[in-house]
Formats: C-alpha cells, structure tokens, sequence
C-alpha cells in the first residue's frame, strides 16, 4: 500500500534539501524587513517563530531567551559578508528549541475533568453552592480543566523566574570573603 501511494504522491523532498528551502525562505523574510537596532531585530525573529508556529500545526516552537537573541544580534552585526550574516541566522534558528508538555500540566489535564465532576456533585448537596446545578456539566468541567491547566502553567513559571533570580544557596558566590564565626558558649551557671 505504501508503494503504490508512494506512486501517486512522487518521492518528495529529502530532508535536508527540504529544510533548506525552509531556512532560505525564513532567511528572506527576514532580511525583507529593515533591520536598524537590537528591537528590530527582535521583533524579525519572533515574526519568524509566528510563521513557524502557525505553519506547523501540532509542533510549537518557544521563543529564545532574550540574553540569546542578544548574542545572536551581535554575531549577525560583526559579520560583514551576508552569506556568514545568512549561516548565523540559520544556526540561530537551527538551535530553537520545540517546547514540550511537563509532567504536571500533563497530569493537571488528567486529573482535573473527573475531578470537576465530583466537585460538582458533592457541591449540589451544599446549601451555600446550590447554584451550581444550574451550570452545565459541558461548561463546568471544560471551564474548571482550562482554569486548572491556566494556573498550573503561571505557577510554573513564576516559580522558575523565582529560582533563577535566588543565587545557588549551595555554593555562596563570595568563598574566599567568608570569615570563620567563633562559637559562642554559654556561660557557667553562678552558684546558689
């Protein structure tokens, strides 16, 4: 069957011929606009990852961190002659990572919909959330699963801005500063 499908549909492109008309065509959608400063630059890039991600349905690309946009700004401006210009924007992009689900949205997804729904029932039986009857099942559960996955991925990322911003408490950043503190003891009880 894969045969003959193969007959219809001809051989198609190998991969590699295949991502470099992507990267050629990415490339001249990025030099067509003008680039003046670190912001244009920028902004061409994430341009780019729209394209991609809105082209490639099912795969999503995440943004790079601006610190690697940087570098890559300043390689793309030493460089003179646009064919070295046009091999670091495409090692640039080459590196862009496909961003993946973690564990605890995945988890957040499964366990939030069966969850929604025993939630509902026990709160039919409460005076104070009687209102909830009147909401339907197709627009509690969905609403609730959204909410859930909404307030995990936030809580995730806030607690990973939070840890990168705390130096490693494990190795202090001032070793050859650190004074050795004299232990204090207490001093004898005085006689009764």
């Amino acid at each position: 069957m894969g045969n003959s499908m193969g007959g219809f549909m001809g051989k198609g492109l190998p991969s590699t011929q295949m991502l470099s008309i992507v990267f050629k065509s990415l490339y001249e959608q990025f030099t067509d606009e003008e680039i003046k400063d670190f912001d244009d630059f920028h902004a061409a890039i994430l341009d780019i990852l729209t394209v991609i991600n809105s082209a490639l349905p099912g795969k999503h690309y995440d943004a790079p961190a601006r610190s690697e946009v940087e570098r890559c700004f300043q390689e793309w401006c030493n460089e003179e002659d646009p064919a070295k210009k046009k091999e670091v924007f495409v090692k640039f992009i080459k590196k862009i990572k496909l961003s993946k689900l973690d564990n605890t949205t995945m988890m957040t997804g499964i366990i939030t919909p069966p969850a929604a729904m025993a939630a509902k029932k026990a709160g039919e039986f409460l005076p104070h959330l009687s209102m909830i009857k009147a909401i339907p099942d197709v627009i509690f559960v969905p609403s609730v699963t959204v909410a859930a996955l909404v307030i995990s991925k936030l809580s995730r990322r806030l607690h990973q801005r939070s840890v990168r911003s705390q130096p490693n408490r494990a190795e202090p950043s001032n070793v050859h500063e650190i004074q050795p503190v004299a232990e204090q003891s207490t001093p004898p009880c005085p006689p009764d």
